[in-house]
């Protein structure tokens, strides 16, 4: 089953994790947004909050917006 979920994106954080604030997703990580680095990390932290593994989650858009799409193929 595939599922498909906005979030905002908060690189440079002190700690990775996902929260939903005011019906919106959060996802913070510590990477920042260079060279896709936070990207790679929000994939990392989805997988793990999902509990699939890092390659069933995939940025379908927004790879250089903070508002961004993610397919979360689960089982």
């Amino acid at each position: 089953m595939e599922m498909l979920l906005t979030v905002r994106v908060k690189p440079g954080a002190r700690e990775s994790g996902v929260e939903e604030k005011d019906g919106e997703t959060i996802v913070r990580v510590r990477e920042r947004a260079i060279e896709g680095a936070a990207n790679e990390a929000v994939v990392r932290v989805l997988a793990e909050h999902f509990k699939v593994a890092p390659g069933r989650v995939r940025l379908v858009r927004g790879a250089a917006a903070r508002v961004k799409r993610f397919s979360i193929d689960l089982p």
